[in-house]
Protein backbone atom coordinates (compact mmCIF):
# COMPACT_ATOMS: atom_id res chain seq x y z
CA UNK A 1 0.00 0.00 0.00
CA UNK A 2 1.48 3.25 -0.60
CA UNK A 3 1.81 6.39 1.86
CA UNK A 4 -1.25 8.28 2.61
CA UNK A 5 -0.13 12.04 3.34
CA UNK A 6 -1.68 13.28 6.56
CA UNK A 7 0.17 16.70 6.44
CA UNK A 8 1.26 18.65 3.21
CA UNK A 9 4.71 19.10 2.77
CA UNK A 10 5.98 22.05 3.72
CA UNK A 11 8.41 23.95 1.06
CA UNK A 12 12.31 24.23 2.00
CA UNK A 13 13.73 26.17 -0.07
CA UNK A 14 13.75 29.43 -0.85
CA UNK A 15 16.32 31.44 -3.09
CA UNK A 16 16.61 35.55 -4.44
CA UNK A 17 17.85 36.30 -8.08
CA UNK A 18 18.90 39.52 -8.31
CA UNK A 19 17.94 40.67 -12.10
CA UNK A 20 18.95 44.25 -11.51
CA UNK A 21 19.07 46.92 -8.87
CA UNK A 22 15.21 47.20 -8.68
CA UNK A 23 13.87 43.71 -10.24
CA UNK A 24 14.56 40.42 -8.87
CA UNK A 25 12.69 36.70 -8.90
CA UNK A 26 11.48 35.61 -5.68
CA UNK A 27 11.69 31.56 -5.82
CA UNK A 28 10.40 29.28 -2.94
CA UNK A 29 9.57 25.17 -3.40
CA UNK A 30 8.69 22.13 -3.40
CA UNK A 31 4.49 22.94 -2.84
CA UNK A 32 2.21 20.25 -3.07
CA UNK A 33 0.01 20.40 -6.48
CA UNK A 34 -2.45 23.65 -6.02
CA UNK A 35 -0.52 25.03 -3.25
CA UNK A 36 1.87 27.51 -5.20
CA UNK A 37 -0.57 29.47 -6.56
CA UNK A 38 -2.47 29.88 -3.34
CA UNK A 39 0.10 31.97 -2.18
CA UNK A 40 1.75 33.77 -5.33
CA UNK A 41 -1.88 35.36 -5.61
CA UNK A 42 -2.71 36.91 -2.48
CA UNK A 43 1.55 37.74 -2.20
CA UNK A 44 0.78 39.66 -5.43
CA UNK A 45 -2.07 41.35 -4.66
CA UNK A 46 -0.57 42.55 -1.41
CA UNK A 47 2.87 43.57 -3.32
CA UNK A 48 0.75 46.09 -5.69
CA UNK A 49 -1.55 47.44 -2.50
CA UNK A 50 0.52 47.36 0.55
CA UNK A 51 4.08 48.40 -0.39
CA UNK A 52 4.90 51.91 1.33
CA UNK A 53 6.31 54.32 -1.12
CA UNK A 54 6.34 58.50 -0.86
CA UNK A 55 4.41 60.77 -3.66
CA UNK A 56 3.67 64.65 -3.76
CA UNK A 57 0.73 65.31 -2.41
CA UNK A 58 0.34 69.67 -3.44
CA UNK A 59 2.12 71.86 -4.96
CA UNK A 60 2.66 75.57 -4.57
CA UNK A 61 3.95 77.20 -7.84
CA UNK A 62 4.46 81.07 -7.55
CA UNK A 63 2.48 82.67 -10.77
CA UNK A 64 0.24 79.86 -10.66
CA UNK A 65 -3.38 79.48 -9.57
CA UNK A 66 -4.03 76.57 -10.87
CA UNK A 67 -3.18 73.40 -12.44
CA UNK A 68 -4.99 75.29 -16.06
CA UNK A 69 -2.50 78.22 -15.27
CA UNK A 70 0.73 79.05 -17.02
CA UNK A 71 4.26 80.10 -16.02
CA UNK A 72 6.23 83.29 -18.33
CA UNK A 73 9.10 81.56 -19.45
CA UNK A 74 8.84 78.28 -19.03
CA UNK A 75 7.98 75.74 -22.02
CA UNK A 76 5.52 73.72 -19.99
CA UNK A 77 1.98 74.75 -18.84
CA UNK A 78 1.05 73.77 -15.31
CA UNK A 79 -1.10 70.55 -16.09
CA UNK A 80 2.26 69.22 -18.02
CA UNK A 81 4.63 70.38 -15.22
CA UNK A 82 2.52 68.51 -12.76
CA UNK A 83 2.30 65.16 -14.93
CA UNK A 84 6.27 65.40 -15.34
CA UNK A 85 6.32 66.02 -11.65
CA UNK A 86 4.23 62.48 -10.69
CA UNK A 87 6.40 60.65 -12.95
CA UNK A 88 9.55 61.77 -10.59
CA UNK A 89 9.96 59.39 -7.46
CA UNK A 90 11.08 60.71 -4.38
CA UNK A 91 12.26 59.33 -1.10
CA UNK A 92 12.28 61.20 2.19
CA UNK A 93 15.63 61.27 4.02
CA UNK A 94 15.13 59.61 7.65
CA UNK A 95 12.39 57.32 6.82
CA UNK A 96 10.20 60.89 7.33
CA UNK A 97 6.62 60.72 6.83
CA UNK A 98 5.67 64.07 5.89
CA UNK A 99 8.24 66.76 4.12
CA UNK A 100 7.39 70.23 2.51
CA UNK A 101 10.35 71.37 0.30
CA UNK A 102 10.77 74.54 -1.61
CA UNK A 103 13.28 74.92 -4.78
CA UNK A 104 13.93 77.59 -6.72
CA UNK A 105 15.55 77.64 -10.37
CA UNK A 106 16.34 80.24 -12.98
CA UNK A 107 16.75 79.88 -16.75
CA UNK A 108 18.08 78.97 -19.57
CA UNK A 109 17.74 75.12 -18.10
CA UNK A 110 16.14 71.89 -18.13
CA UNK A 111 15.08 71.18 -15.01
CA UNK A 112 15.28 66.77 -14.12
CA UNK A 113 15.01 64.83 -11.49
CA UNK A 114 18.55 64.95 -10.16
CA UNK A 115 18.18 68.65 -9.60
CA UNK A 116 15.76 68.23 -7.00
CA UNK A 117 17.93 66.19 -4.48
CA UNK A 118 18.83 67.59 -1.77
CA UNK A 119 19.16 66.72 2.36
CA UNK A 120 15.56 65.73 2.70
CA UNK A 121 15.03 64.42 -0.42
CA UNK A 122 16.46 61.10 -2.67
CA UNK A 123 15.02 61.41 -6.08
CA UNK A 124 15.29 57.49 -7.19
CA UNK A 125 14.32 58.58 -10.54
CA UNK A 126 17.25 60.89 -11.95
CA UNK A 127 16.79 60.91 -15.71
CA UNK A 128 12.62 61.75 -15.36
CA UNK A 129 12.24 65.65 -17.24
CA UNK A 130 10.30 68.20 -14.98
CA UNK A 131 10.72 71.44 -16.78
CA UNK A 132 12.32 73.83 -19.26
CA UNK A 133 13.28 77.30 -18.53
CA UNK A 134 14.08 80.26 -21.09
CA UNK A 135 16.29 82.88 -20.38
CA UNK A 136 15.73 85.63 -17.98
CA UNK A 137 12.69 82.87 -16.33
CA UNK A 138 12.18 82.02 -12.90
CA UNK A 139 10.76 78.98 -10.87
CA UNK A 140 10.08 78.73 -7.96
CA UNK A 141 7.70 76.42 -6.02
CA UNK A 142 6.99 74.00 -2.95
CA UNK A 143 6.13 69.78 -2.75
CA UNK A 144 4.18 68.72 0.24
CA UNK A 145 5.62 64.58 -0.15
CA UNK A 146 4.22 62.50 2.09
CA UNK A 147 4.27 58.46 2.56
CA UNK A 148 1.57 56.43 2.19
CA UNK A 149 0.47 52.92 0.29
CA UNK A 150 -1.94 52.44 -3.02
CA UNK A 151 -3.31 55.22 -4.86
CA UNK A 152 -5.19 58.11 -3.44
CA UNK A 153 -7.42 61.02 -5.38
CA UNK A 154 -6.68 64.45 -4.93
CA UNK A 155 -9.56 64.97 -2.98
CA UNK A 156 -8.82 63.13 -0.31
CA UNK A 157 -5.01 63.60 -0.16
CA UNK A 158 -5.60 67.07 2.30
CA UNK A 159 -8.80 68.30 4.11
CA UNK A 160 -7.65 71.86 4.14
CA UNK A 161 -4.82 73.36 2.07
CA UNK A 162 -3.02 76.81 2.33
CA UNK A 163 -3.81 79.22 -0.14
CA UNK A 164 -1.79 78.86 -3.29
CA UNK A 165 -1.34 75.17 -3.07
CA UNK A 166 -3.14 72.59 -5.69
CA UNK A 167 -3.68 69.09 -4.17
CA UNK A 168 -2.60 66.13 -6.56
CA UNK A 169 -3.20 62.59 -7.29
CA UNK A 170 -0.85 60.41 -5.38
CA UNK A 171 0.61 56.78 -6.87
CA UNK A 172 2.37 56.18 -3.29
CA UNK A 173 2.95 52.39 -4.44
CA UNK A 174 6.86 51.69 -4.83
CA UNK A 175 6.23 48.22 -6.59
CA UNK A 176 6.23 48.97 -10.33
CA UNK A 177 4.95 45.01 -11.66
CA UNK A 178 4.48 41.98 -10.04
CA UNK A 179 4.16 38.42 -12.00
CA UNK A 180 4.76 35.06 -11.28
CA UNK A 181 4.95 31.81 -13.01
CA UNK A 182 4.35 28.01 -11.54
CA UNK A 183 7.16 25.48 -12.39
CA UNK A 184 7.05 21.62 -11.95
CA UNK A 185 9.80 20.30 -9.94
CA UNK A 186 10.51 16.48 -8.98
CA UNK A 187 10.52 15.36 -5.59
CA UNK A 188 11.41 11.89 -4.65
CA UNK A 189 10.65 10.84 -8.24
CA UNK A 190 7.29 12.67 -8.15
CA UNK A 191 7.51 15.50 -10.51
CA UNK A 192 3.94 16.92 -9.48
CA UNK A 193 5.04 19.32 -6.84
CA UNK A 194 5.57 23.07 -7.83
CA UNK A 195 7.95 25.78 -7.92
CA UNK A 196 6.83 29.40 -7.63
CA UNK A 197 8.65 32.22 -8.85
CA UNK A 198 7.73 35.73 -8.16
CA UNK A 199 9.42 38.38 -10.68
CA UNK A 200 8.96 41.84 -8.25
CA UNK A 201 10.09 45.60 -9.74
CA UNK A 202 10.04 48.57 -7.73
CA UNK A 203 10.52 51.81 -9.08
CA UNK A 204 14.08 52.18 -6.55
CA UNK A 205 11.97 53.85 -3.48
CA UNK A 206 12.70 50.11 -1.70
CA UNK A 207 14.54 47.07 -2.86
CA UNK A 208 12.06 43.80 -4.35
CA UNK A 209 13.08 42.21 -1.50
CA UNK A 210 11.96 44.69 1.06
CA UNK A 211 8.30 44.85 -0.52
CA UNK A 212 8.78 41.37 -0.59
CA UNK A 213 9.00 41.32 3.46
CA UNK A 214 6.86 43.85 3.91
CA UNK A 215 3.87 42.16 2.16
CA UNK A 216 4.74 38.74 4.15
CA UNK A 217 4.32 41.21 7.24
CA UNK A 218 0.94 42.92 6.02
CA UNK A 219 -0.34 39.56 5.45
CA UNK A 220 0.38 37.89 8.26
CA UNK A 221 -1.11 40.64 10.18
CA UNK A 222 -4.53 40.39 8.02
CA UNK A 223 -4.18 36.66 9.14
CA UNK A 224 -3.83 36.82 12.71
CA UNK A 225 -7.37 37.82 13.29
CA UNK A 226 -8.17 34.47 13.04
CA UNK A 227 -5.98 33.28 16.00
CA UNK A 228 -8.51 35.62 18.09
CA UNK A 229 -10.32 33.83 20.87
CA UNK A 230 -13.54 35.70 19.69
CA UNK A 231 -13.69 34.85 16.38
CA UNK A 232 -12.99 31.09 17.30
CA UNK A 233 -15.85 31.49 19.81
CA UNK A 234 -18.26 33.06 17.47
CA UNK A 235 -18.90 30.03 14.99
CA UNK A 236 -20.13 27.94 18.01
CA UNK A 237 -22.53 30.43 19.07
CA UNK A 238 -24.00 31.02 15.95
CA UNK A 239 -24.20 26.93 15.81
CA UNK A 240 -25.59 26.64 18.44
CA UNK A 241 -28.72 29.03 17.70
CA UNK A 242 -28.81 27.16 14.06
CA UNK A 243 -29.55 23.82 15.85
CA UNK A 244 -32.79 24.92 18.09
CA UNK A 245 -36.01 23.41 17.71
CA UNK A 246 -37.61 26.99 16.53
CA UNK A 247 -34.93 28.33 14.46
CA UNK A 248 -35.18 24.73 12.22
CA UNK A 249 -39.21 25.11 12.19
CA UNK A 250 -38.91 28.87 10.98
CA UNK A 251 -36.46 27.86 8.26
CA UNK A 252 -39.15 25.50 6.81
CA UNK A 253 -40.46 26.10 3.51
CA UNK A 254 -44.51 27.52 3.49
CA UNK A 255 -45.20 24.39 1.70
CA UNK A 256 -44.94 22.36 5.33
CA UNK A 257 -48.10 24.54 5.69
CA UNK A 258 -50.73 22.69 3.47
CA UNK A 259 -52.02 26.10 2.40
CA UNK A 260 -54.63 26.23 -0.63
CA UNK A 261 -53.07 26.93 -4.31
CA UNK A 262 -54.10 30.54 -4.38
CA UNK A 263 -53.08 31.56 -0.63
CA UNK A 264 -49.51 29.87 -1.19
CA UNK A 265 -49.34 31.63 -4.86
CA UNK A 266 -49.96 35.15 -3.12
CA UNK A 267 -47.25 34.66 -0.54
CA UNK A 268 -44.85 32.85 -3.45
CA UNK A 269 -45.30 35.95 -5.52
CA UNK A 270 -43.99 38.29 -2.72
CA UNK A 271 -40.93 36.17 -2.73
CA UNK A 272 -42.13 34.98 0.81
CA UNK A 273 -40.27 31.47 0.90
CA UNK A 274 -40.05 30.63 4.58
CA UNK A 275 -42.56 30.07 7.46
CA UNK A 276 -40.13 32.50 9.38
CA UNK A 277 -40.93 35.42 7.16
CA UNK A 278 -44.19 35.57 8.07
CA UNK A 279 -43.98 35.31 12.14
CA UNK A 280 -41.51 37.91 11.32
CA UNK A 281 -44.71 40.02 9.53
CA UNK A 282 -47.15 41.75 11.20
CA UNK A 283 -50.53 41.22 10.67
CA UNK A 284 -50.69 44.80 8.70
CA UNK A 285 -47.88 43.31 6.85
CA UNK A 286 -49.77 40.24 6.17
CA UNK A 287 -52.81 42.14 5.36
CA UNK A 288 -51.42 44.46 2.72
CA UNK A 289 -49.77 41.30 0.44
CA UNK A 290 -50.34 41.99 -2.98
CA UNK A 291 -53.96 39.90 -3.71
CA UNK A 292 -54.56 38.24 -0.57
CA UNK A 293 -57.90 38.53 0.74
CA UNK A 294 -59.70 38.16 4.21
CA UNK A 295 -60.22 34.16 3.08
CA UNK A 296 -56.48 33.87 2.36
CA UNK A 297 -55.05 35.75 5.19
CA UNK A 298 -57.52 34.04 7.93
CA UNK A 299 -56.31 30.41 6.23
CA UNK A 300 -52.83 31.75 6.28
CA UNK A 301 -52.56 32.74 10.47
CA UNK A 302 -54.58 29.76 11.19
CA UNK A 303 -52.19 27.34 9.48
CA UNK A 304 -49.02 28.89 11.08
CA UNK A 305 -50.73 28.53 14.55
CA UNK A 306 -51.10 24.93 13.81
CA UNK A 307 -47.62 24.91 13.30
CA UNK A 308 -46.99 26.46 16.83
CA UNK A 309 -46.07 30.57 15.65
CA UNK A 310 -48.31 33.29 15.37
CA UNK A 311 -48.08 36.54 12.91
CA UNK A 312 -45.95 38.83 14.78
CA UNK A 313 -44.44 36.34 16.98
CA UNK A 314 -41.93 37.83 19.82
CA UNK A 315 -38.70 35.80 19.01
CA UNK A 316 -35.27 35.89 20.87
CA UNK A 317 -32.44 38.00 19.83
CA UNK A 318 -29.97 35.44 18.34
CA UNK A 319 -32.68 33.55 16.42
CA UNK A 320 -34.37 36.66 14.86
CA UNK A 321 -30.58 37.52 13.58
CA UNK A 322 -29.94 33.68 12.31
CA UNK A 323 -33.06 33.88 10.64
CA UNK A 324 -32.79 36.88 9.20
CA UNK A 325 -29.17 35.68 7.34
CA UNK A 326 -30.91 32.71 6.64
CA UNK A 327 -33.78 35.06 4.47
CA UNK A 328 -30.51 37.38 2.98
CA UNK A 329 -29.37 33.81 1.50
CA UNK A 330 -32.08 33.42 0.12
CA UNK A 331 -32.58 36.37 -1.49
CA UNK A 332 -29.41 36.66 -3.06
Amino acid sequence: MKKIKTTPLAPQEFEVEQISENEANIIAYPFETGYAISLAHPLRRFLLSSSVGYAPIAIKIEGAKHEFDSVRGMLEDISDFILNLKEIRFKLNDDAEEAEVNYSFAGPCTIKGSDLSNDEVEIVTPDAPLATLNEDSTLNFSIKIAQGIGYVPSEDTYEELEDGYIALDAFFTPVRSVTYKIENVLVEDNPNFERVILRIKTDGQITPVDAFRNSLEVMYAQLAVFNSEISIKAPVAIERVEESPDLKKLTTNIDSLGLSARSFNCLDRSNIKLIGEITLMSTNDLKNVKNLGKKSYDEIVEKVQEFGFAVGTALADDVVSALKKKIEALQA
